[in-house]
């Protein structure tokens, strides 16, 4: 019982590391961009949203691979 709370707690903690870190590398690629993220979204760019996409997809498989 001990290990699967232990794996419960593991689990939370990573989830919680890796949506601090999405959003640390979104408010990041925001700042060195000369786009205004919030705007364009506000104006319905669909290629600015494919661009916050991929910088999830991104951030998440570089945070997978460095917990596995």
């Amino acid at each position: 019982m001990n290990i699967l709370v232990n794996e419960y707690v593991a689990t939370i903690f990573y989830a919680v590391l890796a949506l601090v870190l999405m959003f640390v590398g979104y408010k990041f690629f925001d700042l060195i961009t000369p786009y205004d993220f919030a705007e364009e979204i506000k104006e319905k760019n669909p290629a600015i949203g494919a661009v916050i996409a991929g910088i999830f997809i991104a951030t998440a498989i570089i945070i997978k691979a460095a917990i596995s």
